[in-house]
C-alpha cells in the first residue's frame, strides 16, 4: 500500500475516488503575465536570467534558450516544496521538476508571454521507479502543476515546446526528470501523442487518475488543492529531499 497520512487531507480524500477521471471547470482561463508569490520574476535574480535570453528571434525561441539555462544551472532534486518562490530556487541553484518548471514560467511571462497551469493527479505508482526501496511512503497521487505557454495564438504544453513526436518518451528513470525530458521527447498527459519504437512512449496518460483542469498561476492550483504532502511531512523530509540528487 501506499501512503495517505503523508498527503493533506483533500488529497487523501480524493485519493480514494480515483475511478473519477474529470472535474468540473471553467470553460476558459486565459493566463497571465503578472508575478505571483511563487513567479515572483521583478526579483533581482529572476530578472538576470531573464535578461540573458531577451532578444532572441521567437517567443518559442526565447523559452527554448531558457529551458537550456535552467536545466544546466539548477541541479535537479526531490525537493518538496511546490510553492517556493523562483527567486529562492535560482539562489539555491538546486530545484525540483517543478520548481524548475515554475523558474521557466516565470521568464516567460517576464518577457509577456502568457502562461497557466494544468493541474494532474498523478498515480503514485509512476514515481516507484525513483524510489524503489521507499515505496510505501510514495503518496498515493501526486499533484502536478503541468505549464503551458500561449505561443502563436495557441496554448502550448510544456511537453510540446521542442516540437511533437520523437523520442522514445520518458521512463521516471535515472537522472532524468521530466523537466528535462522535454528537450528530447513529447510528454502527453492527454493521450494525443505516441511515439517511440515500441510506440506510446510518449503517452502518460494512463497515469492520470484525476485532471483539475486549467489554473491561471500554480499559485491558484496550490491554493485550490494544496500540495501533494501534509505541511507536517514536508517539515521532516524537505531537508534531505531538498538536497536529493535525482536519479542518485
Amino acid at each position: 500500500m501506499t501512503s495517505r497520512l503523508l498527503m493533506p487531507y483533500r488529497s487523501a480524500g480524493r485519493a480514494a475516488r480515483s475511478d473519477v477521471r474529470r472535474v468540473a471547470r471553467p470553460p476558459e482561463v486565459r493566463g497571465s503575465t503578472r508575478a505571483t508569490e511563487i513567479l515572483d520574476w521583478t526579483d533581482p535574480g529572476v530578472t538576470a536570467l531573464v535578461n540573458r535570453v531577451r532578444g532572441r528571434a521567437s517567443a518559442p525561441e526565447t523559452l527554448r534558450v531558457a529551458h537550456g539555462i535552467i536545466a544546466r544551472e539548477i541541479r535537479p532534486v526531490y525537493s518538496v516544496e511546490d510553492r517556493r518562490r523562483v527567486s529562492t530556487t535560482l539562489r539555491l541553484g538546486r530545484g525540483s521538476c517543478s520548481q524548475r518548471m515554475a523558474v521557466l514560467e516565470a521568464v516567460a511571462r517576464a518577457v509577456g508571454i502568457r502562461t497557466r497551469v494544468r493541474g494532474l493527479l498523478v498515480d503514485g505508482v509512476f514515481w516507484y521507479p525513483r524510489f524503489p526501496r521507499l515505496k510505501p511512503l510514495v503518496p498515493r497521487q501526486v499533484l502536478l502543476a503541468w505549464p503551458e505557454f500561449r505561443l502563436e495564438g495557441a496554448w502550448v504544453p510544456i511537453g510540446e515546446l521542442f516540437g511533437k513526436g520523437g523520442g522514445d518518451g520518458f521512463t521516471n528513470r535515472g537522472g532524468e526528470t521530466l523537466f528535462d525530458a522535454v528537450a528530447r521527447t513529447t510528454v502527453d498527459w492527454s493521450g494525443a501523442t505516441a511515439c517511440g519504437a515500441t510506440g506510446g512512449g510518449c503517452d502518460l496518460s494512463a497515469q492520470v487518475q484525476t485532471d483539475l483542469g486549467h489554473f491561471d498561476s500554480r499559485d491558484a492550483l496550490f491554493a485550490r488543492h494544496g500540495q501533494t504532502l501534509c505541511f507536517a511531512a514536508r517539515t521532516v523530509t524537505e531537508p534531505v529531499l531538498g538536497r536529493w540528487s535525482a536519479g542518485s
